[in-house]
């Protein structure tokens, strides 16, 4: 493989919160950037070079951006496979389009981990409200229907207890393929960010330890608590799953601790990840500057933690009650704010996220949290 040098242009599809940090990046290391998006004041276009404003099944938007790239990758699994073919045609699409078909649909996505002797807990693909009463059956009452395509950030699920009637379940979903996942008593919700470039050089970040609520994440720390041998585990596990896949660029694999010392793969995002934006500041290469160096082919760069570090999201409910006081957040020591320039708050939308470093992890989260709560 050849390396795509400086000077080059990048070209990204998906202008959100991870584009521009992305391109930020891309820009400080001497490239030039461009992305498409179907916002035209999207969070990246403040920072890059072209916006090219197009819906994610809008193949000729993606052609004109990639006319103009020398590599395209992305920063959001919904583009259209037709899109992805329609830029191919003028740059390598990295990571490529037999992933994104993959991770796009959750029942592929689990048969996949599962025939590759990945861990995954139990599931069964849901096609009909008969097929949910019979997953019911088999994995008990206390599961998890997740539509197989869609859905982001807790949307497109819902939660089934004992009790629970399938039929609204079912309904409230549509009516359209679901996987039934059975609930797992967990310890903890980790991540851990992996990269491969064209060449083959593969690398994984050590592991995040994310919390959680309403399936939306509300904080994350580096370096995580694992024990040394489980820490080695998932590792591997993100490692091997790249180099099977033939990833060429970043993989988010979302896994489960249970209580009981399992380790189980939840899912995968092939792109930066919002559990790795504490990278930015603990580590000797943040996760967006691996994304540019992995999709252009140079070497990947050291994943070392230097100093701990937490992120706390910042959710639009906070400017819907007043706008937020970050100069009370910025007081607390080694905190800083992160804002993506969205236009619009809505409850539930990520605006931005604080991130603080410190001489633990869980001092970082403590400093984080308490920035938060002075807003």
């Amino acid at each position: 493989m050849t390396a795509i040098p400086q000077g080059s242009t990048i070209g990204i599809l998906g202008g959100g919160q991870l584009g521009r940090m992305t391109a930020m990046a891309a820009r400080s290391m001497g490239y030039r950037v461009q992305v498409m998006d179907p916002d035209p004041s999207c969070p990246a276009r403040f920072v890059v070079d072209a916006c090219f404003v197009g819906s994610w099944d809008d193949a000729k938007a993606a052609a004109d951006l990639a006319r103009g790239s020398d590599v395209i990758t992305l920063e959001i699994e919904q583009i259209a496979i037709a899109s992805l073919e329609a830029a191919e045609r003028h740059a390598p699409v990295r990571p490529g389009k037999d992933i994104l078909a993959m991770v796009q649909d959750r029942i592929r996505q689990k048969n996949w981990l599962a025939e590759h002797g990945f861990p995954v807990g139990n599931y069964r693909p849901v096609y009909s409200e008969a097929d949910l009463v019979a997953a019911i059956q088999e994995l008990g009452e206390r599961l998890f229907l997740k539509r197989a395509y869609g859905g982001y950030d807790g949307r497109g699920q819902v939660k089934l207890e004992r009790g629970s009637d399938p039929g609204i379940a079912w309904r409230s979903l549509g009516e359209q393929p679901c996987v039934a996942e059975q609930a797992l008593n967990l310890e903890a919700e980790i991540s851990v960010m992996v990269a491969r470039n064209p060449s083959g050089q593969v690398i994984a970040y050590p592991a995040a330890t994310n919390y959680h609520e309403q399936q939306i994440l509300v904080w994350s720390a580096l370096p995580s608590s694992l024990p040394a041998g489980m820490e080695k585990q998932a590792q591997d596990l993100a490692t091997t799953m790249a180099s099977q896949l033939e990833l060429e660029g970043l993989l988010a694999v979302e896994m489960f601790v249970t209580t009981g010392g399992g380790l189980y793969v939840n899912e995968l995002a092939p792109r930066p990840h919002n559990s790795y934006h504490a990278s930015q500041r603990c580590c000797v290469t943040s996760q967006f500057e691996q994304a540019v160096r992995a999709v252009c082919d140079l070497p990947l760069g050291d994943v070392r933690v230097m100093r701990p570090a937490a992120i706390a999201n910042l959710l639009g409910d906070l400017w819907l009650k007043e706008e937020p006081r970050f100069a009370r957040a910025l007081a607390v020591p080694e905190v800083s704010v992160h804002l993506y320039e969205k236009q619009t708050a809505r409850a539930g939308r990520k605006m931005g996220h604080l991130s603080a470093t410190a001489d633990t992890a869980e001092e970082a989260v403590a400093r984080v949290l308490e920035a938060k709560n002075r807003l």
